[in-house]
């Protein structure tokens, strides 16, 4: 899969959106997916964009409930990362049943003998991009029969991925191993074989779901290993500024090119090296970033801290979008676009998220 950088090929593929074969194949390796998330979690497009594009054509949204629930998900995950900040590091409603916080080394190597999970792991490798329903296998696969923890499977992966977004990858991956769920979901090889299209038998995973609940089957992935994920950044552009002119600041979460954009202003993607620390990601993401930033005219790149940014530009006209990783950086704050327009605030799980927010919504009358 490749993904493009314009933006004029992004609006294409939210035009080309089939919402309601996405309903009916979505869980399938070749379903009708839309190959957004990147843009999303890159904060190029919004959810309520492409809500309002695809209900544009003349769809009820009782008819596309299910891509409109998809879409809802992101918003939800962001809503949980608002109200509990680093909490979600942590297990955030149950403590896991794990033996260890490493990483199995058959993940790491696609090496887990199970022919459609390694080719999805060697196609992250290669591409950026894993279908959601493989994610769920491969943290399964980790988290409930290696028995390892999810916070470092859940930041191999959210290293590989062009659409890492620390919210969605870590409250999904908990909600796998059972840590934000009131269980664990496991995935046998008769449902990988079923919605990768495989037809492989007699691996790990070959048993019914009773045996692969009550088996410990953690002895077959004892090579385990830590890694070290680093991030490396390009070097600063000699920045060229008007300071009377206001400075609105991109990062790693918006790379939205429509965002004031009939406004005259220094427009700077910051790149700080303490949160690529704490949330590290590949070269081919970084390169992806860097791409996806020159749909925004005029934007420069910096490389290092808020605080070292400040004195290079007038800090009293500063903009910035809000976002839970930003927190320390000073100025004229401005909301992202949600689907919804009532979803600030912890939902104790996404179904009470939806049933309030979708029907208090605009959205459905636009």
């Amino acid at each position: 899969m490749i993904f493009e950088t314009d933006y004029k090929s992004i609006q294409e593929r939210i035009e080309s959106i089939d919402p309601l074969q996405y309903g009916k194949t979505r869980n399938y390796l070749n379903g009708a997916v839309t190959y957004l998330s990147p843009y999303i979690s890159r904060g190029v497009i919004s959810t309520r964009q492409i809500a309002q594009a695809v209900l544009a054509k003349g769809y009820h949204p009782s008819e596309i409930e299910s891509f409109l629930k998809e879409l809802a998900w992101r918003d939800y995950f962001q809503q949980v990362w608002i109200a509990l900040g680093d909490e979600i590091n942590d297990d955030v409603k149950n403590k896991q049943d794990c033996n260890h916080f490493l990483i199995p080394k058959q993940l790491v190597d696609a090496s887990t003998g199970i022919e459609a999970i390694d080719k999805t792991i060697n196609d992250l490798y290669q591409t950026g991009y894993m279908h959601n329903h493989s994610r769920m296998y491969v943290a399964s696969i980790a988290c409930n029969i290696a028995k390892s923890h999810w916070s470092l499977p859940a930041k191999w992966m959210y290293y590989h991925l062009l659409d890492a977004d620390w919210a969605s990858n870590a409250l999904s991956w908990q909600w796998v191993a059972g840590a934000f769920s009131s269980k664990k979901y496991y995935a046998n090889q008769e449902n990988i074989n079923k919605f990768c299209n495989s037809q492989q038998r007699g691996t790990i995973l070959d048993k019914s779901y009773e045996d692969l609940a009550a088996l410990d089957l953690s002895s077959s992935f004892e090579d385990l290993i830590e890694l070290n994920l680093q991030t490396e950044l390009p070097s600063s552009s000699e920045l060229k500024l008007n300071n009377q002119l206001p400075t609105y600041i991109y990062n790693f979460y918006n790379l939205d090119c429509k965002w004031d954009s009939e406004i005259q202003a220094n427009r700077i993607l910051l790149l700080e090296p303490s949160f690529f620390s704490k949330y590290p990601i590949s070269n081919r993401t970084i390169e992806f970033v860097i791409n996806l930033s020159k749909n925004i005219e005029g934007i420069q790149i910096f490389t290092g801290s808020f605080d070292e940014l400040l004195q290079h530009i007038n800090p009293s006209n500063i903009n910035y979008k809000e976002h839970p990783t930003n927190k320390h950086y000073k100025g004229i704050v401005h909301s992202r676009e949600w689907m919804f327009e009532n979803t600030v605030g912890y939902y104790p799980s996404f179904f009470s998220f939806w049933n309030k927010a979708s029907k208090k919504t605009t959205l459905w009358s636009k």
